[in-house]
């Protein structure tokens, strides 16, 4: 009898799961909505995952029940020990599969995009974070729980400080930018003022201020001092990521991998791409330097795989099934969500 296993990626946006055996095949591939214990709830999550781990063995055409023999499930929000032995008894105690690995979702980018022992993942989508592991085990990993362990960057902070950056620009509190034109014609509105006033009364939805990460970018390429210091700002975040990480493990004078993910690294935006790669070998000359191709839940497959001892042969076969699947990556997506530059 093949051996199965599931594999899930949550994230703050979206949730993807898999359903893959011992040969490296995807028998079933779903996507909802955020399964993150931060957003949710930790009851929140394991309903989240359990509608979609039903949906996907429906997927795969298989009786929910079947035998499965791991669950690999790595979260954004699974920072603290704690909400990882949470997490992982919760999961365990649904009888998903006959074993069960959790942890936070960096491992899973971390394993999608490298399998050298000793490696870094830096990951900027819709926030930032950094872990790091060793050949013999030990890993690096911050708080990562927002303002208050110090966190900044990612898409949904940059926006935010184009925002205010465009509204200082206008109205003279700051130094003059092409932000401020750019934020309002985005909206289509006269000015930043009218932009605020909007948000502020609910004609444009809070959430709407996400968008302008891109149009940041997109500033910043035209020499535009304040948006491009803003840039600067988010390559010196993560270099400094990387140099706590790798420092920590020893790791900054040996050979190791640096693995850039989320949608903002992505992207390889020459202004922040140049400096990371740049500014990552200066402090670490041995560094190997990798952007994130297949999706995290390929890395959550795989660590499944390596659990049961069965990734050497289906490696290939897996990323081979990920790369046949794009750009239609995900028969369906169940709540009609879609990624972004935050992703």
């Amino acid at each position: 009898m093949r051996a199965l296993y599931l594999a899930v990626d949550g994230g703050n946006s979206k949730t993807d799961v898999v359903l893959g055996d011992e040969s490296g095949q995807i028998l079933g591939f779903v996507r909802g909505g955020t399964s993150s214990p931060h957003n949710v709830g930790l009851p929140g999550a394991i309903e989240v995952l359990n509608g979609l781990i039903r949906a996907v063995h429906a997927d795969a055409g298989l009786p929910f029940g079947a035998p499965i023999e791991a669950v690999a499930v790595y979260l954004a929000g699974a920072d603290l020990p704690i909400e990882v032995s949470r997490l992982q008894q919760a999961i365990e105690a649904e009888s998903w599969a006959r074993r069960t690995l959790v942890d936070n979702d960096c491992f899973a980018m971390l394993r999608a995009g490298t399998a050298m022992p000793d490696a870094v993942v830096v990951v900027c989508g819709a926030g930032n974070n950094c872990v790091g592991r060793a050949a013999d085990g030990r890993t690096a990993r911050f708080l990562a729980l927002g303002p208050i362990t110090g966190d900044w960057g990612g898409g949904h902070d940059l926006a935010d400080h184009a925002l205010r950056e465009a509204a200082r620009g206008e109205d003279g509190r700051g130094r003059p930018t092409a932000l401020s034109r750019a934020v309002a014609d985005h909206f289509g509105l006269p000015s930043v003022e009218d932009v605020s006033i909007a948000l502020h009364f609910g004609d444009l939805p809070m959430d709407r201020i996400f968008e302008l990460a891109p149009v940041l970018f997109e500033v910043a390429a035209t020499g535009d001092e304040v948006a491009s210091a803003l840039i600067d700002r988010q390559a010196a975040e993560i270099l400094g990521q990387h140099r706590v990480a790798a420092g920590k493990l020893g790791l900054l004078d040996r050979p190791h991998a640096l693995v850039l993910g989320g949608g903002v690294l992505r992207a390889r935006h020459p202004q922040l791409h140049d400096q990371v790669v740049a500014g990552a070998k200066a402090q670490a000359p041995k560094v190997e330097i990798a952007v994130l191709e297949s999706p995290p839940v390929a890395g959550a497959a795989l660590l499944a795989l390596d659990a049961l001892g069965l990734s050497t042969a289906a490696e290939p076969v897996l990323r081979t099934e990920f790369l046949r699947r794009r750009p239609g990556l995900v028969p369906a997506l169940l709540d009609g969500s879609s990624p972004s530059l935050a992703d």
